[in-house]
């Protein structure tokens, strides 16, 4: 049963009615959300070409992007180290209050300088304006116009508009921080497009969680081919599991390789249970080419772990070879290294159940 709603237990200053009933919060939350919407809408129509300057600038610069503000714009900047940083531009935050205190020191002349504030008279951010444009290759400010203190002293201005605050009293920061934050985000993005960011780039900067996991490359998850199985094509199923065999953790399959070393096939454990359960011992002498399967499902190197995890899940496949261009084989990817990995990072799995009796196809 939902826990009731409890009602606000202290009067409302200035004699405000609160909303008593689930609907109407509903429609004022919702409300409140789309005027947010609404202002991000408005600046993005109204920004111009020196938002394309600050991410040409953004994308040049070689240091570091040094962002700077008080208060919630404050806030706002450090979040967006964090989206420059992890997109292709190294960044940090540097606290206006700290700066004066020896802190200015951080700002080297091949950094770039952010500074936010949407009145652009944040006296903290204003008196160190001259400081972080004389010892950096430039600033750039996002405030709401360009007619400010802190505008004038930059060496390029982004405006963003002026808007209404959703707050019932007009007062705390809120389509002004959500506005900022979608510009910040946008200058970003573009710049991280000027340097040419590739997603594996993204991944590099992401090893952990739910985002490494799907740009992680299969080579860094397979199991190399000095561990796997591998016979040649042409002998029999007994002597090509004779041949393949490993100690330790073996894989669920032989990997089967023509003359030139490309693969041929595939030969799993259930294979071969099928053919034990059926009773045809007999044909474990007969040449494995006429059992393995024929061109089986393969990951290209280099091609990404939630590819081939897709594949696997697709074809209710166990094993699934990593092959080169030229088609050799250089690892295999196996479902029990997949859970465990799964496991490991997020605790249970939540990769596709792999029953024993299902074959690579």
């Amino acid at each position: 049963m939902a826990s009731p709603i409890r009602q606000p237990q202290a009067a409302l200053a200035n004699d405000a009615v609160a909303p008593s009933s689930l609907l109407e919060r509903l429609r004022l939350l919702r409300m409140y959300v789309s005027k947010e919407a609404n202002a991000i809408t408005a600046a993005s129509a109204s920004l111009g070409a020196e938002a394309v300057v600050a991410a040409e600038m953004t994308a040049a610069c070689d240091g570091c992007v040094v962002v700077t503000g008080v208060g919630k714009a404050g806030l706002v900047g450090q979040k967006l180290v964090a989206t420059l940083a992890s997109t292709g531009s190294p960044a940090h935050f540097l606290h206006p209050s700290e700066a004066v205190h020896g802190d200015l020191g951080r700002v080297r002349k091949s950094d770039l300088v952010w500074a936010i504030s949407n009145s652009g008279r944040s006296e903290e951010v204003v008196r160190i304006a001259p400081h972080l444009r004389a010892n950096s290759s430039g600033l750039i400010t996002i405030t709401a116009d360009h007619e400010n203190p802190l505008a004038v002293a930059a060496d390029c201005s982004v405006a963003i508009g002026k808007h209404v605050e959703v707050c019932p009293n007009g007062l705390a920061p809120t389509a002004s921080t959500a506005v900022m934050m979608a510009v910040g985000d946008g200058i970003a993005m573009l710049a991280s497009q000027l340097r040419a960011f590739t997603a594996q780039d993204f991944a590099r900067y992401h090893p952990g969680g739910a985002l490494g996991r799907k740009l992680t490359e299969v080579d860094h998850v397979m199991r190399p081919l000095s561990v796997c199985r591998v016979a040649s094509s042409d002998v029999s199923i007994r002597s090509a599991m004779v041949a393949a065999s490993q100690t330790g953790r073996r894989t669920g399959a032989v990997m089967l390789v023509d003359r030139d070393g490309k693969l041929a096939g595939l030969f799993t454990d259930s294979d071969l249970a099928r053919l034990l359960e059926a009773r045809q011992e007999n044909v474990l002498d007969t040449s494995i080419d006429t059992r393995m399967t024929l061109n089986p499902a393969t990951a290209l190197s280099g091609s990404l772990l939630q590819d081939a995890i897709a594949m696997m899940s697709h074809r209710k496949i166990s094993e699934l070879p990593v092959v080169d261009a030229e088609g050799s084989p250089i690892g295999l990817l196996d479902i029990t290294d997949l859970v465990s990995l799964t496991e490991s990072r997020q605790g249970p799995s939540t990769l596709p159940f792999m029953r024993p009796s299902d074959r690579a196809s």
